[in-house]
């Protein structure tokens, strides 16, 4: 992993960031504590600074009560201490302990997300999930104070709808208060349609930036779940498994053809068509192992074709 850095800079603000985000989301669950510190390093390590988490995770691992992930990271940076070199986008709003957007759980979860980090201040915040029992100018006010504070340097959002994030975009501007600079839709391959189209178009028109998640669709882009039933037995393989249709088969024909063209893994092939759609600045994927690395740190290097991303594109219509 010699390859120069690249980064990209957040519009509206100054965070450069790696164009493969790392998922924290198996921090904590198919990741123990060790492994995560390996899977952070050699991220690091390929010029990677964007690591993405959320005060919810890994709540569904048996045991676990929320929190995990934010741990495992504040402990790798304790231990590495180069906190200014990467940028910590976590969430808010899915926490049994901090549940909604109202200014009471922003403030509660914040300060938590905080003390699980070791650090006294959050790159990129989320709204995790849209509350509507709460006024919009609530939430945006609460985290204008996280702002003006210190605690927070930008405000993103995840899982809205087109229509939301355009009113609380125009709440913002009323309030004179900070937008929201990005946004994270459930976007890859196999699932386009929830993001492309009216979503899309609004994330474009306010020059915002878009970080999907399940990029990989559960590891089904990674070609490793093919054979259905079998690849149940393992918790990724359980969400995989539901991609696995006429569809989803041609998907992976194409990804295998452009992989072999390039010489590169179908993972990062199928990340880079991700990372070459119209408002996306970094795709995020998580890695279980220390050798799932090495494929996504290439993705950010990889510059498909037009005719590739095409196939692509034709592929999974």
């Amino acid at each position: 992993m010699t390859q120069a850095t690249v980064t990209r800079t957040i519009p509206g603000t100054d965070l450069s960031v790696f164009p493969l985000s790392l998922g924290g989301n198996v921090f904590g669950w198919t990741a123990d504590e060790d492994s995560s510190f390996e899977i952070l390093d050699a991220y690091v390590a390929g010029g990677g600074n964007f690591i993405d988490t959320a005060d919810v995770y890994s709540l569904w691992a048996p045991g676990n009560s929320g929190g995990e992930s934010e741990t495992i990271i504040g402990k790798w940076l304790a231990a590495r201490g180069h906190r200014a070199d990467v940028v910590i986008a976590t969430k808010v709003s899915s926490h049994p302990d901090a549940k909604g957007l109202s200014r009471e759980s922003i403030r509660k979860g914040v300060e938590a997300s905080l003390r699980r980090l070791g650090t006294d201040y959050i790159d990129l915040y989320y709204a995790h999930r849209d509350d509507e029992s709460v006024e919009i100018a609530e939430t945006i006010g609460a985290f204008a104070e996280l702002v003006a504070e210190g605690k927070v340097r930008a405000l993103a959002a995840s899982n809205f709808t087109a229509e939301r994030l355009t009113e609380s975009l125009r709440v913002a501007d009323e309030l004179s208060a900070p937008r929201y600079v990005a946004v994270q839709p459930h976007y890859n391959l196999v699932h386009r349609d929830e993001f492309e189209g009216a979503l899309q178009e609004v994330v474009d028109r306010e020059n915002l930036v878009t970080v999907p998640y399940s990029a990989l669709a559960s590891g089904f882009l990674t070609g490793k779940y093919r054979t259905g039933a079998a690849d149940g037995r393992s918790p990724r393989g359980e969400g995989a498994a539901r991609y696995l249709d006429g569809r989803g088969r041609k998907v992976l024909a194409a990804l295998d053809q452009i992989a072999a063209e390039r010489g590169a893994a179908v993972t990062s092939v199928a990340l880079a068509w991700l990372a070459a759609q119209p408002t996306v600045i970094a795709p995020i994927a998580s890695a279980s192992k220390l050798a799932q690395v090495e494929s996504l740190i290439a993705s950010a290097h990889l510059n498909l074709s037009t005719a590739q991303l095409d196939a692509l594109t034709a592929a999974s219509a």
